[in-house]
């Protein structure tokens, strides 16, 4: 994906997080238990400027605002980010949580963190009505998720034996791409691209896909594949 939709991204996702009325801050966040939208917001700012310290050399813990405004502040953040993002070339090797990539990988990965947090925030202030995300951005969302969150959350977790070398397959049906198959091999997961045989298939739009494998919809893939089995490998992953 061109570097300059994540920016764009960045830009229009944290817009509309800056736009939700103060009136909705106490709405609950379905996604994240316990949050309301003022503490979500408050999460997505404090996140961009932790990664603009990243960035900086600094992962100095960043505290939560007190007694200010929220959307003001939160704006501050992102600009913040974007300011350090902008002023860095994009091949250039940095520390991230996941060790040494390129400051690419923040500008992606900020991109996917504010739009997933948009959408929350939306969902919480009318539920059913938060705006959909582009299909080319949320197929990039789903390889995004396969390669810095399942490696990096499987690794925590024991894979009970029975999911041992289970095969879920995604596969978008809104996009010509080839399909994804997460394989639960030891010691680390296996991805695959391509038509390849699989235990289980979830298949629907990449924006559909992507809130699946994020917990903010249920899977429901067709009738022919396993359900069960779909949900069990997803919930080894679960991502605030």
């Amino acid at each position: 994906m061109d570097d300059s939709r994540w920016r764009a991204a960045l830009v229009a996702e944290g817009d509309a997080i800056a736009a939700i009325p103060r009136d909705a801050y106490g709405a609950p966040v379905a996604a994240c238990p316990g949050w309301d939208v003022a503490r979500l917001i408050s999460h997505v700012g404090r996140v961009h400027r932790w990664a603009a310290g990243f960035l900086r050399g600094d992962d100095t813990p960043v505290p939560r605002p007190e007694g200010e405004d929220l959307s003001e502040w939160y704006r501050e953040s992102r600009d913040l980010l974007l300011r350090q993002l902008d002023g860095m070339d994009l091949d250039t090797e940095v520390d991230t949580f996941i060790g040494r990539r390129t400051v690419r990988f923040w500008l992606r990965r900020q991109a996917h963190e504010t739009a997933m947090h948009r959408w929350d925030a939306q969902d919480a202030v009318r539920p059913g009505t938060a705006a959909p995300m582009d299909a080319e951005f949320a197929g990039d969302g789903v390889d995004e998720w396969l390669h810095v969150f399942v490696p990096r959350f499987l690794a925590r977790v024991d894979v009970p034996g029975e999911l041992a070398g289970a095969a879920l397959q995604l596969g978008c049906t809104d996009l010509d791409l080839p399909p994804w198959t997460l394989r639960l091999t030891h010691p680390e997961p296996v991805i695959e691209y391509g038509a390849v045989a699989a235990d289980t298939v979830l298949s629907g739009t990449a924006a559909d896909l992507l809130l699946t494998v994020w917990h903010r919809v249920p899977a429901t893939p067709p009738e022919a594949t396993d359900a069960d089995l779909a949900r069990r490998v997803l919930d080894l992953i679960h991502v605030t």
